[in-house]
């Protein structure tokens, strides 16, 4: 949980290009991955089932979002109870303590990072729509950068958080050790990730409905079955609770636990920069 003064930041990963309709306008660059330069021959990486160029592996905000809300709610309330413990003050000087508070998040600050431009524009939109300004005064920063190669220097953010975009990433273990440095001592690393399903039945079930429905739905909504498909297969590409819990503890990490949710269809990994 983070505290007042603290400074998070979320990388959000997300493939974007050999969908259609979206290679134009996305990035055609491996999001996770360092560009590879035309005279240098691309390796081969895991697109869902499919192997491929690492060059064709591609990709808003919302719990950077939550977060500015429940510091602020949380600031509130401290300056609220610190008003009432002071019994002898006018309206007038109670009045004038709410106006002359600058910083309505108590030095806590958030950034944002993707590698993909148009994600950012999208989660810029949605800051605006929900009231959230952009820049130093409002604890709210937008930075286009690689989860592999995080344009940010060492021991700098307090807390890290990716939810649903690591399993996106070419080197999974690269971003890791990226998080760990980017971490102060003392910083928590937080993944939010689908996962492997610990109960048969409940398996068995999951399998049906991830590969026989959720492609089709896919088809009938959005008119994109692979896109989809490619949903399905990269979660079960995915490692497992405890292969991702040891690959978090050789990046740096220590103190590295995970909790499993809906029976292990996600899973929150923790783990500490000490």
């Amino acid at each position: 949980m983070a505290t007042h003064r603290s400074r998070a930041l979320w990388s959000r990963v997300m493939r974007s290009c050999r969908l259609p309709g979206f290679r134009s306008s996305w990035p055609r660059g491996p999001l996770g991955a360092r560009h590879v330069s035309q005279e240098k021959q691309a390796t081969e990486t895991h697109f869902g089932f499919e192997t491929v160029s690492e060059e064709e592996k591609g990709g808003k905000g919302d719990i950077a979002f939550r977060f500015l809300n429940y510091v602020h709610e949380q600031h509130k309330g401290k300056q609220k109870r610190q008003l009432r413990a002071q019994q002898n003050l006018s309206w007038e000087e109670i009045a004038k303590k709410y106006q002359s508070e600058e910083d309505p998040l108590g030095g806590s600050r958030v950034v944002v990072c993707d590698i993909n431009k148009e994600m950012l524009k999208i989660g810029k939109q949605k800051a605006r729509a929900q009231g959230h300004k952009a820049g130093k005064s409002y604890g709210l920063a937008w930075v286009l950068g690689d989860a592999e190669e995080l344009p940010f220097d060492d021991d700098k953010f307090d807390v890290y958080t990716i939810a649903f975009g690591i399993r996106n990433v070419t080197h999974i273990d690269q971003a890791l050790q990226e998080a760990h440095r980017v971490l102060k001592p003392g910083g928590r690393f937080l993944c939010l990730e689908f996962s492997q399903v610990n109960n048969p039945l409940i398996s068995r079930l999951y399998d049906l409905y991830s590969f026989q429905v959720i492609p089709v739905l896919g088809e009938v909504i959005a008119g994109d079955w692979k896109s989809y498909q490619y949903l399905v297969e990269s979660i079960r590409q995915f490692p497992s609770q405890e292969e991702f819990k040891e690959m978090i503890e050789d990046a740096g990490f220590e103190k590295v636990t995970y909790e499993s949710l809906t029976s292990g269809i996600v899973a929150i990994h923790s783990g500490f920069k000490l």
